[in-house]
């Protein structure tokens, strides 16, 4: 296997061997790169990785190397991303069908193309031979070379989908919608075999799903969508199995459909029921179980009743007159009498199967087999209104058959309903979920049940009756279905009678009329005497004591009643409440049991993992090293049976012997055996040649012996067949002129058929000639349009294209344009926002060194003025800090400046001097440095003076706010 260090090289690769038409090498380089355990971290290229391996797949039909890949391909993304798996897995199956329906077309125009060839050509003798021999036609023979092939994987390609997806919780969607394909193949080609194995296959994996429920991603059945697909599943199932008539998979369809509800506990919707109901209807009926295709009946029309609002009344007057005459239809005796004890025991347990299917649940005893009856039936239509709903001849009809006593007239006056009842029937509208009700299917039940009854009827009031008068009375049947029919229900001990043909009569027998017949008319008898007993003296009413006890009865009914609903809508808040939070601690216990079990069950399964790959490599070490120890041993027995039979003893001893001097001793005997072999040959040759030399000397004068003997006897046999062959020829001349001379006289009749025929086939020919011409002339003049058409709007586009680029490239320059104008502004502002603060520091400067002249000369002039008044004390200036010196000299300098504003707190330093300025020094600088530090100072502080500091400061202001800017 070649190993790649990246995936993308291993697609390069099988690109290029599939270029080369080496489709096979590629299809194993990428199946080797998919199964390695090295790429188990999923990624987009393995995405297109599987894509073309499952393309490479379906090219080659290679089912097994498919499912091998995708199986690989679902560890990897199970649990990263699933919906590439589904995106593999929907291209797969779409390559699949596609090449199943070419492969079909292809078969098709095959067979055409066969057919119209030439219509009045004979056979070629090769097709004839083949078809002789084959035994089959063209069409089927093209079916299996190319059809059966690709429909052959595309069902493979069903059940490996099906396969992969069956406990895949996050893929329930494209598990359905693959069965849905799945039965949809099955329906289109008629593959009941098939079908019957899809169904299986279904049917295991839901089992399988039942079984192992702790499966780490089984899809969970209680959910409302996971139980919704199931289901769809399971009714497309049914529908199809009834569309294709195998019954006995529609029969267990509708068992799994109600084992899912059993399993979840949950009653699917109403439209589903209806359709569950309708099939069971069909099935029931091909079933010959009349009565539980009435019971069917009888529930779909409860459903389309209580569920269809939209149903018109007369597809509900259809509905119901389906239900009593399914419910007519059901034979009147009952067919357990007479029957073996297993035979009740096999009924008990269909019958109870079949009650469970369309919802009735019986026990298991012998009295409760009666709860589902006809007369139980027939009652429960009544009560229940379905009489009300049906048509008027039903009505009729139900009432001749079941309440009138008319011995002689039934069977006249039920036929003319049972013909009214045959045209009645039809499709329904896109309203009812039943598409179609035909009532003429109840029709020969219906007569054979007038039969029954007039016979029943009969018995009681006549003992015999000639043949010829009971066959006359029944108009449906001959005289031999209504002896099948009396057989039937004298089996089942309906009626008592006899037919005596010797004496054309037929005998009823009245076994138990002293018993039950004197019973049964004493009862009725009885029952009509008291009711007109009661007609005649009805029972006076006493008054009721309770009205007149409590006159405010209803009050306090009324009151209890509503103090009894507010406390039951109190209990059950309480109990949803209580129940609510149930299920949330439930919730929570049951998320943190799965936290902790998938927890358990990864370190579980790394350990698992690490044990196995011990396991393995210690296996395959031993494994080489016992294959090599057995073959040693083998080639040192070969070797010692070789010596023993030569009579030789062995060289050396055998456990000394290893593998390797073995193999060299053992090619060393089988090149000395062959040598001696090729002697033994050359000499066996060379007495072979000598005795056939000396045979064929000894043979060749009796073969020239033999060879004139057969000359002269095949001379002789010609002749004769010779003479025979002209004595025939002659005969056959002189019957063939004869012949001639007979149909001299059709000649003229042939020759003008033989023109008229011609002609006509001319001109036939002239005529699709010319209209092939015309056809030609009309789609190469449409072919002209249409390459016209496409030159002008490929110019068109090229043009559009062409003008955008234009407007594209003009957009970007105008935008770069636009970007070097704001460049230079940019630039400019910057520049003459740099000239503004350059002469604002000029000015600055020039304010601080004016200041500087005026502090200076403002000191010169106190000194002055310390000289003229020797007698006041000498100020200490190298005492006083710079702070108290500078604010005294600017406030008597501006003081002595004439014509500015100074402020008054200047004006009062000025005249009167701070005491304490002279008397205490900075304890901290040097007295010495003093003096220097203060004139430091005073040239790093900004001198305000009288409109000077105003100035500087709004000009600082004004060049902040441009920057700014």
């Amino acid at each position: 296997m070649t190993s790649f260090l990246k995936p993308e090289n291993a697609l390069k690769r099988a690109e290029e061997l599939i270029n080369v038409g080496q489709k096979q090498d590629a299809l194993q380089t990428l199946h080797s790169l998919i199964t390695s355990k090295r790429y188990r971290a999923w990624q987009k290229t393995l995405e297109r990785i599987m894509f073309k391996y499952v393309e490479l797949c379906v090219d080659m039909r290679k089912g097994r190397f498919a499912k091998d890949g995708l199986i690989q391909y679902r560890i990897i993304c199970q649990q990263v991303n699933v919906s590439s798996l589904e995106e593999v897995i929907k291209h797969f199956m779409h390559l699949s069908t596609e090449k199943a329906e070419q492969a079909r077309s292809q078969a098709q125009a095959l067979e055409e193309a066969l057919d119209v060839d030439d219509l009045e050509a004979d056979k070629r003798p090769e097709d004839l031979m083949l078809s002789y021999v084959s035994g089959e036609k063209g069409k089927e023979r093209s079916d299996r070379e190319l059809v059966t092939p690709w429909f052959k994987f595309l069902w493979e390609t069903y059940r490996t989908v099906l396969e992969i997806l069956r406990n895949n919780s996050k893929l329930e969607a494209l598990y359905a919608m693959t069965a849905h394909r799945a039965f949809q193949f099955c329906k289109q080609y008629k593959r009941t075999t098939e079908f019957r194995r899809l169904c299986e296959i279904i049917r295991n994996h839901l089992a399988n799903l039942n079984k192992y429920r702790d499966q780490r991603d089984r899809p969970d059945l209680s959910a409302p969508e996971s139980l919704q697909l199931y289901l769809d599943t399971r009714f497309e199932q049914l529908k199809v199995a009834t569309e294709l008539e195998l019954w006995q998979e529609a029969f267990r369809s509708i068992e799994d459909i109600h084992g899912l509800m059993c399993i979840v506990k949950k009653t699917p919707k109403a439209s589903l029921m209806v359709l569950y109901y309708a099939k069971l209807t069909e099935i029931f009926w091909i079933s010959s179980s009349h009565l539980y295709h009435a019971y069917a009946w009888f529930r779909l029309f409860l459903l389309q009743k209580n569920f269809n609002k939209n149903l018109s009344q007369k597809d509900l007057q259809l509905i119901a007159s389906s239900v009593v005459l399914a419910a007519l239809s059901v034979p009147p005796h009952d067919h357990t009498q007479g029957a073996s004890h297993l035979e009740l025991e096999h009924e008990k347990e269909r019958n109870l199967r079949m009650a469970n299917l369309i919802g009735f649940n019986l026990e298991s005893k012998p009295e409760s087999r009666e709860v589902l009856s006809r007369s139980a039936l027939l009652a429960e239509l009544v009560s229940k209104g379905v009489m009300s709903c049906v048509t008027q001849e039903v009505k009729d009809i139900y009432h001749l058959l079941e309440h009138e006593f008319l011995p002689l007239d039934l069977p006249s006056k039920v036929q003319p309903l049972l013909t009214k009842i045959s045209k009645l029937g039809g499709k329904l509208s896109t309203a009812s979920s039943v598409p179609e009700v035909q009532l003429c299917q109840y029709v020969p039940a219906l007569e054979k049940l007038a039969t029954l009854r007039l016979l029943q009827q009969v018995s009681n009031v006549y003992q015999t009756m000639k043949i010829e008068t009971l066959s006359g009375m029944i108009p449906f049947f001959d005289f031999s279905v209504v002896e099948k029919i009396s057989v039937d229900a004298a089996k089942h001990k309906f009626v008592s009678m006899k037919v005596d043909h010797m004496r054309k009569v037929v005998v009823f027998c009245k076994t138990n009329l002293e018993s039950d017949g004197l019973r049964d008319h004493l009862a009725k008898f009885a029952e009509h005497l008291n009711k007109a007993r009661q007609m005649i003296y009805p029972p006076d009413r006493k008054p009721s004591k309770i009205g007149a006890l409590l006159p405010s009865l209803n009050e306090v009914v009324a009151k209890e009643h509503k103090r009894l609903l507010a406390r039951k809508s109190i209990i059950e808040k309480r109990k949803e409440e209580q129940e609510r939070q149930l299920l949330e601690m439930e919730r929570e216990e049951e998320s943190k049991r799965l936290r902790l079990q998938k927890i358990t069950e990864e370190a579980e399964q790394r350990r698992l993992a690490n044990e196995y790959e011990q396991r393995k490599n210690q296996r395959i070490l031993r494994e080489i090293e016992e294959r090599e120890m057995e073959e040693a041993q083998a080639l040192l027995q070969e070797a010692e049976k070789r010596i023993k039979k030569k009579g030789k003893k062995p060289i050396i001893e055998g456990e000394k012997l290893t593998k390797q001097t073995l193999m060299e001793l053992t090619l060393t005997e089988q090149l000395r055996e062959r040598q001696e072999m090729e002697k033994k040959l050359q000499k066996l040759a060379k007495t072979m040649d000598y005795l056939e030399r000396a045979k064929r000397e000894e043979a060749a004068p009796l073969i020239e012996a033999a060879y004139q003997k057969r000359l002269v006897e095949e001379k002789l046999l010609h002749e004769r067949e010779q003479q025979l062959e002209v004595e025939v020829s002659k005969q056959r001349h002189e019957g063939d002129l004869k012949e001639k001379e007979r149909l001299a006289r059709m000649v003229g009749n042939k020759e003008i058929y033989q023109e008229r025929v011609v002609s006509s086939r001319q001109a036939e020919f002239n005529r699709l000639s010319r209209e092939r011409e015309e056809r030609i002339s009309r789609i190469l003049q449409a072919r002209r349009q249409e390459r016209e058409k496409m030159r002008k709007l490929k110019y068109y586009l090229r043009l559009e294209e062409e003008r955008q680029e234009k407007l594209r490239e003009e957009e970007e320059a105008r935008k770069r344009e636009e970007a070097e104008r704001r460049k230079k502004e940019e630039a400019e502002h910057l520049a003459k926002l740099a000239e503004i603060l350059e002469k604002q520091r000029q000015r600055e400067r020039e304010l601080e060194e004016k200041a500087e002249r005026q502090k200076k000369e403002a000191l010169f002039g106190r000194s002055g003025e310390a000289a003229v008044k020797p007698l006041e004390p000498p100020a200490r200036p190298l005492e006083a800090g710079p702070t108290a010196t500078a604010p005294a000299a600017a406030g008597a300098a501006a003081a002595s400046a004439p014509g500015k504003y100074v402020p008054k707190f200047r004006r009062e330093r000025a005249e009167v001097p701070n005491p304490a300025a002279p008397l205490e020094a900075d304890r901290w600088t040097n007295p010495s440095r003093q003096d220097g530090d203060r004139w430091r100072s005073d040239d790093r502080r900004p001198a305000f003076g009288a409109g000077g500091g105003s100035r500087s400061s709004s000009a600082w202001s004004s060049s902040r706010r441009g920057a700014d800017r």
